[in-house]
């Protein structure tokens, strides 16, 4: 028990934060049109506000295709995609320290063999299977909890991040810009 003691911390805390937004109200704000309008309407400040929405959002689950969907919506195909990287490899960042500091490396305790085998081709290439992952799972919540407590290096963490969002972003970006254009959105 007392080896599994942060992963349990890891899921307290993931359940803390979550109860807090949801019995506050808070997470019914992480909508398209909310964040579209907090886009539009703060012209200097928009751009941190949706930086620190993707930061929340991330670590209350809330998926990342929202905000690249309000901010290409918003800003454009390109802008949008820009700052949506931007915002993402920060929520990244921010998501792996946070759960770091709470569950240190938690999966790295576990004595379950599949576990370990996957811990051990994650430790063997880290960077080239943090990029593929990115591609496959972009800034998928639990992709981020499950690397920030695999003991994984935080270097690594980030180059692999930095280079596997791009080319995901960019095809969502395409996406929801042509989507919106056959539904006339935009």
């Amino acid at each position: 028990m007392n080896k599994h003691r942060r992963l349990i911390a890891v899921v307290l805390f993931i359940f803390l934060l979550f109860a807090v937004f949801e019995l506050s109200g808070a997470r019914s704000h992480f909508t398209l049109g909310f964040l579209q309008q907090v886009i539009r309407e703060h012209q200097a400040s928009g751009l941190l506000i949706f930086v620190l929405a993707f930061v929340l959002g991330n670590l209350i689950q809330i998926p990342g295709w929202i905000f690249l969907a309000a901010a290409v919506l918003t800003l454009g195909q390109f802008w949008g995609g820009v700052a949506t990287y931007f915002a993402a490899s920060i929520s990244c960042v921010v998501t792996f320290f946070t759960i770091r500091f709470v569950g240190g490396n938690a999966l790295g305790k576990m004595d379950n063999t599949l576990a370990v085998n996957a811990l051990n081709r994650l430790h063997a290439h880290p960077i080239k299977s943090i990029f593929l992952l990115r591609m496959l799972f972009q800034t998928l919540p639990a992709l981020n909890y499950s690397l920030a407590i695999s003991g994984v290096r935080f270097r690594s963490y980030l180059i692999g991040t930095l280079l596997g969002l791009p080319l995901p972003i960019a095809v969502y970006c395409i996406f929801f810009e042509t989507l919106a254009k056959i539904l006339k959105i935009i």
